[in-house]
């Protein structure tokens, strides 16, 4: 079931962006229905309340206190603490991711790797204790084993249920793409006309204007005074 969970979500993930890009950037992505969303939303409700319940155990566990050899209480112990740091720095991210888009395939596949690892450490764990521990010690762990393997599995058939409507839209728009390409080959082309020719321009004439010369007067003078005439002298006849 992993190897074609794996498929389905890698033709879904790689699909989408040409799919998209045929199409001019846009993308017709139904939503999620509301059925599906609570549905991950109560898978995520449960998978919280065991991640506390786990952590809470693997806290009171005296791994140094178990019978058995050195080697096998300080792997152990180490996974007990790489656990931890899991549940309180990793796994929250990874579930508000998946509870705030419940139809991102990447995101709930991503929960469901780091599930898959978990669970193979947390039974790991388990098991020591159940060797070298108290029964109490396993029993707790057991419990947390259990728990977590249900909600691994009900996030699997999610996430192929979410690959599988991936692939379904996915054909869809492979569909709408081949329909539009070949719709575009029948078409007949387009004549487009193209008036390259410059209108002649008229030439501006420009007005001419007539500079009349200004006359200076001479000598920097700017009037000339007229003689005054004299009057004859009368001569008496003797």
């Amino acid at each position: 079931m992993k190897r074609n969970l794996m498929l389905l979500l890698i033709v879904a993930v790689s699909s989408f962006p040409l799919l998209a890009q045929a199409r001019g950037g846009q993308t017709a992505a139904a939503p999620v229905p509301y059925a599906t969303a609570n549905q991950v939303n109560a898978l995520m409700s449960q998978l919280e309340s065991t991640a506390t319940s786990t952590a809470a155990d693997l806290g009171r566990l005296r791994v140094n206190k178990w019978k058995g050899p050195s080697d096998a209480k300080q792997q152990a112990d180490a996974n007990r603490q790489s656990i931890l740091r899991n549940l309180e720095t990793a796994l929250p991210g990874m579930i508000s991711a998946v509870r705030g888009n419940p139809d991102d395939v990447a995101a709930s596949f991503k929960l469901y790797r780091n599930l898959d690892a978990l669970y193979d450490v947390l039974s790991s764990v388990a098991e020591s204790a159940g060797a070298f521990g108290p029964r109490d010690d396993y029993q707790a762990l057991a419990n947390d084993v259990n728990s977590l393997e249900h909600i691994r599995r009900d996030l699997a058939d999610s996430v192929e249920n979410l690959a599988g409507s991936k692939e379904t839209e996915l054909a869809r728009l492979r569909n709408e793409v081949h329909a539009a390409q070949a719709a575009a080959q029948a078409a007949p082309p387009k004549k487009v006309v193209i008036d390259d020719t410059e209108p002649v321009k008229k030439p501006v004439h420009k007005k001419r204007v007539v500079k009349h010369p200004v006359k200076k007067p001479a000598n920097g003078s700017a009037t000339q005074q007229n003689p005054t005439p004299q009057s004859p002298k009368n001569s008496n006849p003797q």
